[in-house]
């Protein structure tokens, strides 16, 4: 069983408010034979992403979150219609401020099946998935149209940070989660010559991406999109319900996407916790569609899945190296669309500090806040916020 970990929502209004932060449930697993080890195969201390969003909650009571969002007081406004669940191995949720209940609700239905088709696309749990099936073959005929949009994306990314993002570093992972699946593993992780084996199977200069065909170029090469597709979805449920009228909605599916206001016709806030100390809040972010806000948030950190005892060992890999990068507690990246956030956080998260400004001016749109190992927070200006 995952841990439950305490959080609380920063003073936004005269009330604080307490909710309780979750973390993603385990599925059960299926065994099958030569399947690609993934980040739903071990136990984690939490996810990968240190944020769930919640709206409102002195509306809504008690939430699951670990990045809360609330408004103001203002005049009162519809009611928000809430969906909570699971997407792409996250606990998720959906609150759309709309006057006609039944249609929001409605609306809700058609985005938790557009989810579930997406997961479909990208989930390397399931072995019927697009990515499932080209990681088993290593080339894909007639591909999704989705499918073919992100990785081209995490390879543009791959290419603008020189290789320290590279879709291509699964089979790194699963050499991570086969080390530590067996009894009486070393704590630092496996050994040099495993690690310099499974690197030769990643560069993401091999792939080969078109309408009609995907091609990974390496023998025993493998894609992971955890770093995007969570953003993405997000994403496309935005886009979903913009498309519908829905222009006042908060959405979490792992990453955040915020759309107009909240229900009490104030921008939503969000307050970014220590991942030390989750019961504190580092600094605050306003966050919708208005002029000077950013609509996505996404946080990465190691601390979203540890491999064994040792902290320092986790999913996020420098592919160059092999071994988990530690520049950081956690980065917190803003954009105009949740892909984008979601992949510069773990981007970011992964070059050494020398190259991040160059890698940011590449996105003049991006915002990043930097919590370092001792939990001083450097925002986008390079100045310091406060500590944790």
């Amino acid at each position: 069983m995952n841990p439950i970990r305490p959080a609380r929502i920063a003073p936004l209004t005269a009330t604080r408010l307490r909710c309780t932060a979750l973390t993603a449930t385990t599925r059960r697993k299926r065994t099958r034979t030569r399947r690609i080890l993934s980040i739903e195969d071990i136990p984690m201390v939490n996810r990968r992403r240190f944020l769930t969003i919640a709206a409102t909650c002195a509306a809504m009571g008690s939430m699951p979150v670990r990045l809360a969002l609330a408004g103001g007081n203002s005049s009162p406004s519809p009611s928000p219609v809430v969906w909570k669940g699971s997407a792409m191995g996250a606990l998720a949720s959906m609150t759309l401020v709309h006057p006609d209940r039944p249609l929001a609700q409605a609306m809700i239905e058609q985005c938790v099946a557009e989810i579930d088709r997406l997961e479909s696309v990208f989930s390397l749990y399931r072995p019927d998935s697009a990515l499932s099936r080209l990681n088993a073959t290593g080339v894909l005929a007639e591909p999704p149209s989705e499918l073919v949009e992100l990785v081209s994306f995490s390879l543009s990314l791959a290419q603008t940070s020189h290789g320290a993002f590279d879709p291509t570093v699964q089979p790194l992972l699963s050499l991570y989660f086969a080390h530590f699946a067996k009894p009486g593993a070393s704590p630092s992780g496996p050994s040099a010559d495993a690690i310099a084996q499974a690197r030769q199977r990643i560069g993401f200069a091999d792939v080969e991406v078109g309408r009609r065909r995907i091609r990974l170029g390496r023998p025993g090469a493998a894609i992971t999109l955890n770093g995007v597709a969570q953003g993405f979805v997000t994403d496309r449920v935005a886009d979903l319900l913009l498309a519908n009228g829905f222009g006042n909605v908060l959405i979490d599916l792992g990453e955040g996407r915020a759309l107009g206001r909240g229900p009490d016709g104030q921008p939503w806030r969000a307050a970014v916790a220590d991942p030390a100390n989750p019961d504190r809040s580092l600094f605050e972010l306003r966050l919708g569609s208005d002029q000077g806000q950013s609509p996505a948030l996404a946080t990465s950190g190691g601390y979203g899945t540890r491999f064994g005892t040792d902290p320092r060992v986790h999913h996020l890999m420098d592919p160059h190296s092999g071994r988990s990068a530690n520049h950081y507690r956690s980065v917190s990246v803003t954009a105009p669309r949740a892909t984008l956030a979601d992949g510069l956080s773990t981007t970011l998260s992964i070059v050494p500090p020398a190259n991040r400004s160059p890698l940011l001016s590449e996105y003049p749109l991006a915002r990043a806040w930097f919590v370092d190992k001792a939990g001083r927070v450097t925002g986008p200006d390079g100045g310091r916020i406060g500590h944790a």
